[in-house]
């Protein structure tokens, strides 16, 4: 039984959210508290599998809590958040937290799309990689594909944000291809993310807008939107969701590959799910070059372990040799 900790200031919301986890499979609310202090206390006492926390709550709020609580313990830490609070947890995401989820507009009625992605979430938190000390799998080699790339792609999802954070602060001061990024994230909070990655790193970041021209420049993905590349610029639509998530890996992954065929290298990073092993068998039958993360340094090893399965992945490495690999590539 996966044993969770519950920390809000709003007893309604307390009540919501025990409700809706008593209702998961094998998983328990242990314990339910008001604050991020009385979560630390609670840490330190007793055992839990997860730990809930509400970003903003008085006494002390959920990035310090979180900051506390990995202090004590190396729990995974799920970060409930509101729309006012995505600079806090983009910054709980960097401290640590193994994830977020928005809070349900409507309590009353609560998408069973949220519902399986918290379940999921939970699940997945309790079986996290990457928490000891990291390795490289195989040394970062020179890139041994028929032709230069012309372009990165990035494919990440659950622990991506701070696997892209490390990733972004290693770059060279000018890059000589674009960067391409899908991190599975809401509306709003890319914008946010984008930010705080322009903030690691000389290079220019942005949060994608339909109609870019693609330079030598970092596009993030914005959250809501997939994000397509079509005759040198940025598409965005808002297709049915894949992989129940929008935007998704694949259709960067797939347009990519279509437009500039061997000339492609993708990076799958760690995260639930398989998006982007689909994608990544489209890169290799066009003759690009697909890198995952390994299993030793992912957080989830989940959409990096689909794309091994299809048998589509040149190198698999750990996010230090990834690092060491995509300077190799984009260096000017």
């Amino acid at each position: 039984m996966i044993k969770v900790l519950l920390a809000d200031d709003s007893a309604f919301m307390r009540k919501v959210i025990s409700d809706i986890i008593t209702r998961f499979p094998g998983v328990e609310v242990t314990k339910i508290v008001r604050n991020g202090a009385l979560a630390v206390e609670a840490v330190q006492t007793e055992i839990f599998d997860v730990v809930i926390l509400d970003v903003e709550m008085p006494v002390m709020d959920g990035l310090t809590a979180l900051k506390g609580i990995k202090a004590v313990r190396d729990i995974p830490v799920i970060m409930l958040s509101a729309l006012n609070n995505q600079a806090l947890t983009i910054a709980a995401l960097e401290a640590g937290a193994f994830d977020f989820i928005e809070k349900p507009l409507n309590l009353h009625a609560i998408d069973p799309e949220w519902l399986m992605m918290f379940a999921d979430q939970i699940i997945a938190s309790t079986k996290q990689k990457g928490v000891g000390p990291a390795r490289v799998s195989q040394p970062a080699m020179v890139h041994p594909a028929a032709v230069e790339p012309a372009i990165i792609v990035i494919g990440a999802s659950t622990g991506g944000p701070k696997a892209l954070l490390q990733l972004i602060q290693g770059l060279p001061a000018k890059l000589k291809m674009p960067i391409l990024i899908v991190q599975h994230m809401p509306k709003g909070f890319t914008t946010h993310f984008a930010n705080r990655l322009h903030e690691f790193t000389a290079n220019n970041v942005y949060e994608a807008a339909d109609g870019m021209i693609v330079e030598n420049a970092i596009y993030l993905a914005p959250g809501d939107y997939h994000m397509e590349i079509i005759g040198g610029r940025i598409k965005l639509h808002q297709a049915e969701k894949m992989h129940g998530t929008r935007p998704a890996v694949d259709y960067l992954f797939k347009s990519a590959a279509a437009q500039y065929g061997a000339r492609v290298t993708a990076f799958l990073l760690t995260g639930m799910g398989h998006d982007g092993a689909d994608g990544m068998a489209t890169i290799k039958q066009h003759g690009g070059y697909n890198i995952t993360q390994d299993e030793a340094t992912c957080i989830v090893y989940g959409m990096p372990k689909s794309a091994v399965a299809l048998k589509v992945v040149d190198e698999e490495l750990s996010l230090a040799a990834i690092s060491t690999k995509l300077n190799q590539l984009v260096g000017a």
